[in-house]
This record gives C-alpha cells, structure tokens and sequence, in this order.
C-alpha cells in the first residue's frame, strides 16, 4: 500500500497520576476532548499501566497481557475508533516484563514487545530482559515496537528496520536530566533507518522522580512533524508511507551497510 496514511498522536501526560483508574480516565478524557476525526493510532508512555517509579508496587499492579487494564483499554479503543499502544508491567508466571500492548479499533490484540535492555537502576529488581522484537501491521504500514532504552542503541531500530519497519514505536520514561535523548538521539534513529519515529514519554514528577517530556512525531528525514514540550499534551501528525521509500531511497544506508567489510 504504497499510497497509504496513517493519523497518529503521542499523548503526553503527567507522570504523577497514581493507578490504572486514574490513567484510563485521562486518556478517556483526553480522546473525548480532541473532538476531530479519529485517530489511527495513539501512542502512550512506559507503564502508562501502572506507573513507572512506584517501586514495589510494580509487582502488585502488574497484570497479564489480556488482563483488566487490557479490556479497558479495548473498549476506549472500540469507542474511539483508534489502536491504542501502551505500556504496561505484564505478568507471565512468576515473571514480570516491562511491556508495550497495541490493541486495534476493534478490541483486537495486534502488537507486543518485551524490552530488552533494562539500564541501571530499579528496572533490573523487578523485571525479566525480553527477547526479541515483533512487527506488527496497521493502516499498510509495519510498525516496530521498542521501548526507552531499547531505542538508544543503534541495532534494535536498525534491526526493525531491516525487517520492514515503517514505523517505530517507543513508550518511554524520560528523566528530567536525559533531554538529549529526545532532542538529538531519537531524530538520529529515524534519520539513519528512513522510518518514522513515535517517542511518547511522560512530564511532571512522580514520587520524586522528574521527567523531560519532549514527547515527539519525527519524520524518515529525521525532522520533527510535531513534539511536545513540558506539559501535558496531544500530538499529532500524518504519517505517508511514500515517505519511507523516498527517504531509504536517497539515503540507501539499510543497503549500503552491506559493503562494510564488518558486515555479512
């Protein structure tokens, strides 16, 4: 589907508000107060579930990837008429992951990622490192899903890429010191792949933790389309598929790295 679109926005919302209740009624109220043609896809922060630093109560909030806070979520997503991608502490066994879950306008489960790199701090107590990485179709485009820290590494969105990617995804959870990140970082991982790039993260502060924002939309030129600054927000941009063929197209890195004697 070469011709394709696709409407996608980044909610950016403060860190702050405390249990799943909370969480689902802002974005309730966020979609409900946009009032514009729906959405294709919306895309939310880290654990947008349960929080991200709330410590041990990481274990008592996390739920199975079809539990409560997944049903809820497929109901929004039905009565808005968007896919919804979150992230959530997902509990298998004994076992918790860092997660992201997109669920389709119909309630229908269509993408999960694990993260695979936890960074140092509390992440590596309460989680379990994932495996790999999943694509995903929505609207003709291929998405790939990473999350925070996974998307500081040059090989996950380059790896994503070479499987199809059009899209990548990344739920993240910025702190207040790490702005770079978003501001360079994250426009040079779209640059370098031609695919477009989603960044949502969290503002504000919670139990004592700051958060940059700079939630951002970045193009396959590595340009922004939309970003946030410190405060709560919705962002929006259309994403055109043609965009990624024209960009990998002037820009044939995903091909040319093939001529590096480092790589088979």
């Amino acid at each position: 589907m070469a011709g394709a679109t696709l409407r996608v926005a980044v909610a950016q919302c403060t860190a702050g508000l405390d249990g799943a209740e909370a969480r689902l009624a802002w974005l309730s109220d966020t979609l409900q107060a946009r009032g514009a043609a729906p959405l294709d896809l919306i895309v939310l922060p880290e654990l947008f579930q349960c929080g991200y630093n709330i410590g041990d109560r990481l274990a008592a909030r996390a739920e199975a990837a079809d539990g409560t806070f997944a049903r809820a979520i497929a109901d929004l997503a039905k009565t808005h008429g968007t896919a919804i991608l979150y992230g959530y502490a997902e509990r298998q066994g004994d076992q918790l992951y860092n997660a992201a879950h997109c669920i389709d306008r119909s309630g229908e489960s269509i993408g999960h990622h694990r993260k695979l790199l936890l960074p140092p701090g509390f992440e590596g107590d309460h989680f379990t490192s994932g495996t790999g990485c999943e694509l995903f179709e929505l609207g003709g485009f291929t998405i790939g899903l990473l999350i925070c820290y996974d998307v500081e590494f040059p090989e996950n969105p380059r790896h994503v890429a070479l499987a199809g990617a059009d899209i990548v995804a990344v739920p993240t959870a910025l702190g207040a010191g790490w702005g770079v990140v978003s501001e360079k970082v994250v426009p040079s991982r779209a640059f370098e792949n031609g695919v477009y790039l989603c960044y949502a993260n969290y503002c504000g502060s919670e139990n004592g933790a700051d958060y940059f924002g700079g939630s951002c939309l970045i193009g396959p030129d590595g340009q922004d389309l939309a970003r946030a600054a410190s405060d709560p927000a919705l962002i929006e941009a259309t994403f055109a598929k043609s965009a990624v063929s024209a960009a990998q197209a002037r820009l044939p890195y995903l091909s040319d790295r093939r001529r590096l004697p480092w790589v088979s």
